[in-house]
């Protein structure tokens, strides 16, 4: 399942100046890895690194109480291997600088069979070559950057590239709502520059145009100036290339001024909080997900109930998508029949996973490919678009 060398000096220089083209890692560059827990050992740690406190906190506390009630199910069960399973939690604080600390600290310790995380996708790719050059299984919820999983072949993502997402959530802009006029409106990020930049590019290959593009930052409390500007380009949608964060208050200001402007965003703002925070403004907000928490599926039904008695609330795509890549690895161990990363890699190329998001396969890059449900927000609730 190997794929073309790419150096870990190459990986790096992708990250800070943006340059294309990756292919996965062969093993003449990774170390001796895990060779699997032995069987003095009562436990099967698995780490779970991401932001949990900062900013992006919510994120990395939603991938870490995913993943104990992931492993509390299968302890229920009897663990893995005849072991139980333990999550190990480390913030990364959403930095590359922490992100390469903790990995660094995670490879050196050998009761840890996997990582699930990190969060954006800058800091996965500062911390994946670290991982791959030691043979440690990284599975990241939420990476979309199109490098991330060339980094090698011990990294994987269970969410889609950005520019899949990207086509789902054009596809509702011009197509489902019928509009032609785009808005774009990109927090100031690596992943928001590079998103709206896509966004631009593939709207332009439709019968559609972009008629405007805004700029700025996050957390900010007035977004009326940006606002006006795409008002005034004439956009009847506007396709938010940001978090639920910007879309709440983006909504509520936008409609202040355009009641009948529609919003499309993507699955990052799938939660609950978007519209605790946006209330009327983000009724009919659009966007594309591999997690429905309101599917008929009994399995998806099951995980939400349990997720909400331990938790309190309903649990966004994000936080999904960390919950079956605990599965996803888990399940590797067991048919691999050791905790062996060499062999429990195979297996993770080799594995049909059906989970709470979907039918997971990898392709031999570690990407997945998904089924979008494109979802909107009708009297206070998400439900599937007509």
């Amino acid at each position: 399942m190997k794929k073309g060398l790419l150096s870990s000096l190459l990986v790096m220089s992708l990250v800070f100046v943006g340059l294309s083209g990756c292919g996965k890692q062969g093993g003449e560059t990774a170390k001796s890895g895990n060779a699997g827990i032995s069987a003095g050992e009562d436990k099967i740690q698995i780490a779970v690194a991401a932001p949990m406190t900062g900013d992006n906190s919510e994120y990395g506390i939603g991938f870490y109480n995913a993943a104990l009630l992931k492993a509390k199910e299968w302890n229920a069960n009897g663990g893995v291997l005849g072991k139980q399973i333990e999550i190990v939690q480390y913030d990364d604080k959403n930095t590359s600088e922490e992100a390469t600390t903790i990995a660094q600290k995670i490879v050196s310790d050998k009761k840890v069979v996997g990582v699930i995380g990190h969060f954006s996708s800058g800091v996965c790719m500062t911390a994946a070559p670290i991982y791959q050059e030691n043979k440690i299984i990284e599975i990241s919820p939420s990476s979309s950057h199109p490098d991330y999983s060339g980094i090698g072949d011990f990294i994987f993502r269970n969410n889609t590239v950005i520019s899949k997402e990207g086509a789902a959530s054009i596809d509702i802009a011009v197509n489902d709502l019928g509009k032609k006029k785009v808005g774009i409106i990109s927090i100031m990020t690596d992943w928001g520059t590079n998103t709206s930049k896509m966004i631009k590019e593939m709207v332009e290959k439709t019968d559609a145009k972009v008629v405007a593009h805004e700029e700025v930052m996050e957390g900010s409390d007035d977004y009326t100036p940006a606002i006006t500007k795409l008002n005034e380009a004439g956009a009847d949608v506007v396709i938010c290339c940001g978090m639920y964060n910007l879309v709440a208050p983006v909504a509520k200001q936008y409609k202040q001024i355009n009641p009948d402007i529609r919003i499309v965003g993507f699955s990052n703002s799938y939660s609950q909080q978007l519209i605790e925070l946006g209330g009327e403004a983000v009724e009919g907000v659009c966007f594309p997900v591999i997690f429905f928490s309101e599917s008929d599926d009994p399995e998806v039904k099951n995980y939400v109930e349990s997720f909400k008695k331990e938790y309190g609330s309903a649990p966004s795509a994000l936080t999904s998508q960390a919950y079956d890549s605990v599965g996803i690895l888990l399940t590797a161990i067991k048919e691999a029949g050791t905790t062996d990363s060499e062999k429990v890699k195979e297996k993770l190329y080799q594995i049909d996973y059906k989970g709470v998001t979907g039918d997971t396969k990898f392709d031999s890059n570690g990407d997945v490919d998904k089924q979008f449900v494109k979802v909107t927000i009708k009297d206070g609730k998400f439900t599937k678009m007509d």
